[in-house]
Parts: C-alpha cells; sequence; structure tokens
C-alpha cells in the first residue's frame, strides 16, 4: 500500500484505526510536506508579477528548493512505516531461551536505529524548510503572508513529532552512549527549529496585525 495514494478521508480512516502503521512518524512526514507546499504556495502566488521582478530568481530557487523537500517528505511518509514493521515484528520474537533473547536483544536494537533514523532525516528536513519559508515569507507577496506563517507552524508541528519518535526509539536502545548522542543531537535541532518557527510565526502575525 501507498500511503501517498489514499485520498486525505482514507488516510485519517487508516490512522484512526489499530494498525500500528501509518503512525506518528509517518504522519510527520505528510504534515512536513504540506508545509513545504504552503511555502510553494506563497511563491506561486508572487512569482511572475512586475513587482517582484528583482526577486524572481531567487524565488524560484526556494520554490525549486521546497518542491525537492516536499518530495523527500513524502518518500518518507512511505519510509517510516517499513522502517517500523520490523521493529513490530521484534516485539514478539520469544525469548525463553537466553538464545533467543540474546537474538531478540539483537534485533530489536538494529530495528531501533533504523526506525529512530527516518524521524531524523524529517527533522533535519524540517529545519531547512524553515530556512526557505521564512526567506519566501519576507520576498513573498504580503496576500499571502499568512500562509507562509501557516507553513511555518506546519513545519515546525512536523519537526515535534518526528523528534518524540526519535525519543521513543532511543529510549529503549541498549547502545546507551549512541542513544545519547543521538538524543542530543535531536534536542539541538528540535531547539533550533522551534526558534525559527517562533521567529517567523511571529514576524507573520506582526504584518497581519494578529
Amino acid at each position: 500500500m501507498r500511503y501517498t495514494d489514499l485520498s486525505s478521508r482514507e488516510y485519517a480512516e487508516l490512522l484512526s484505526s489499530s494498525s500500528p502503521v501509518p503512525g506518528g512518524g509517518g504522519t510527520a512526514a505528510l504534515c512536513g510536506a504540506l508545509g513545504c507546499a504552503l511555502g510553494q504556495m506563497v511563491g506561486s502566488l508572487t512569482s511572475g508579477k512586475k513587482r517582484y521582478a528583482a526577486v524572481e530568481e531567487e524565488l524560484q530557487e526556494l520554490m525549486r528548493s521546497l518542491e525537492k523537500m516536499r518530495a523527500e517528505m513524502l518518500a518518507l511518509t512511505e519510509r517510516d512505516p517499513e522502517v517500523f514493521e520490523p521493529l513490530s515484528r521484534a516485539y514478539g520474537m520469544p525469548k525463553e531461551t537466553e538464545e533467543q533473547a540474546a537474538e531478540k536483544a539483537r534485533v530489536m536494537e538494529e530495528c531501533l536505529v533504523l526506525a529512530a533514523s527516518v524521524p531524523e532525516e524529517i527533522l533535519s528536513l524540517c529545519g531547512r524548510a524553515m530556512d526557505a519559508i521564512d526567506r519566501i515569507a519576507r520576498i513573498g507577496s504580503p496576500l499571502a503572508v499568512s500562509d507562509a506563517g501557516c507553513a511555518a507552524a506546519l513545519t515546525r508541528a512536523a519537526g515535534e513529532a518526528a523528534y518524540l519518535n526519535i525519543a521513543v526509539n532511543a529510549k529503549y536502545m541498549k547502545n546507551r552512549a549512541f542513544a545519547e548522542e543521538l538524543s542530543e543531537r535531536s534536542k539541538e535541532a528540535l531547539a533550533a527549529l522551534r526558534s525559527h518557527a517562533d521567529k517567523v510565526y511571529a514576524n507573520v502575525a506582526e504584518r497581519i496585525g494578529g
């Protein structure tokens, strides 16, 4: 099943079910894709107008960048369930004997690292997308600036959701040195994203009198 081929109604229905996938990680990526798309929308509503001719080249570059990141986010929407399913199966592995317990621990560790890798990519993408959204909010049409603020809000939410998926996997890793390094790296990325998103949102709110 390709989750990105489902209608919004179908995806929401599946998400609400007891199925372990799709879950928070894939949905975070989908949210990030929508944030990128809204940023592109601001560019599309600005591009081609004489008033913005001086920034047309930069607008096009920003829109291409957001389009690429949107495609990557959609790919991660599909990838996250793929890496989570092995972890879901690993939880059910037997551990009655020492050999079984050791094998389960080995597989679990591999699966936890893999499951954390996708949301870490999502979080990183959110940071890069926020850079583009910030700039497009500044040079884009004031008539669409509220959409840039919405793009920032969605992208922040996507990054926050991705972080939680990193954290929950890191919590159960046996290699604590790796887990702590991953956690620290992710906390720093999240803090930077939140700070940047707050500035973009505040700037947009001020411009529209919110």
